[in-house]
């Protein structure tokens, strides 16, 4: 199959990540992959929310939690911002993103301190959810070495790296990595998201226009680690390294 920017069926799109892209947030980003761009920040607060409280009032642990939103003309049309309540797809991602980034922190070393991660899409072009995990997992590392610096860490809370990326099924073809144009058409959309030690932390896999075999959900999995594994080490590049001196 020919894909309409070139790349082979195996290729996921060029990653781009700059850090601390804005100057006041603890932890920020600029994630690129392709023509989707997200600007991911990391805020600590630490103040813990009531309901992270014990009897006495003292914070049973830390936690990170994420937003997530698309700014209007981040779409082909204009899209309206949202006021108040969120609609379902954005309440989804970032749930998936909160769920993500808590599956590699201790939350226990990070007490009592509240991580807010925000991803916001400036322009998107397919694999919003899944650029936004592999930034804002950067965002998050700088914002807790941000802590760390200040001496408010008992130990640093990360210890793997964790990305993410989108796989499918598009004209009878398995595609890596799949921009917007692929996402439409796609008869089968998964989302991987996977630590660096193999293990996965969420797939959400759906059969769009047809069903899957187990044979070809196998091949949609080893399709996405080889590309979580590039993404991996961009971020290995972007945090010199950083994760492994603490392992």
């Amino acid at each position: 199959m020919t894909r309409t920017d070139g790349r082979s069926c195996a290729e996921a799109r060029p990653l781009t990540i700059t850090p601390n892209y804005l100057i006041h947030a603890e932890g920020s980003v600029l994630v690129e992959c392709g023509s989707t761009k997200v600007i991911c920040t990391a805020s600590v607060e630490r103040e813990a929310p009531p309901w992270l409280k014990d009897s006495s009032g003292k914070p049973r642990h830390g936690w990170v939690t994420a937003e997530y939103g698309m700014l209007p003309r981040s779409t082909g049309t204009r899209k309206r911002r949202e006021v108040g309540k969120v609609d379902g797809r954005t309440q989804e991602i970032q749930r998936l993103i909160g769920r993500s980034l808590r599956s590699v922190v201790d939350l226990e070393a990070l007490t009592p301190h509240v991580i807010w991660v925000d991803c916001d899409v400036i322009q998107a072009d397919g694999g919003t959810r899944t650029a936004s995990i592999t930034g804002a997992f950067v965002a998050l590392v700088l914002a807790l070495q941000h802590l760390e610096s200040q001496g408010k860490l008992p130990r640093f809370p990360v210890t793997q790296h964790l990305a993410a990326i989108s796989v499918g099924l598009v004209q009878g073809a398995a595609l890596l990595d799949l921009k917007y144009d692929e996402d439409r058409d796609a008869e089968v959309d998964m989302n991987v998201v996977m630590l660096e030690d193999g293990t996965f932390v969420e797939v959400q896999g759906t059969a769009e226009g047809r069903t899957f075999s187990r044979n070809q959900l196998n091949e949609f999995l080893d399709l996405a680690e080889s590309g979580i594994r590039s993404h991996l080490e961009v971020q290995r590049q972007v945090l010199q390294n950083r994760l492994s001196q603490n392992a």
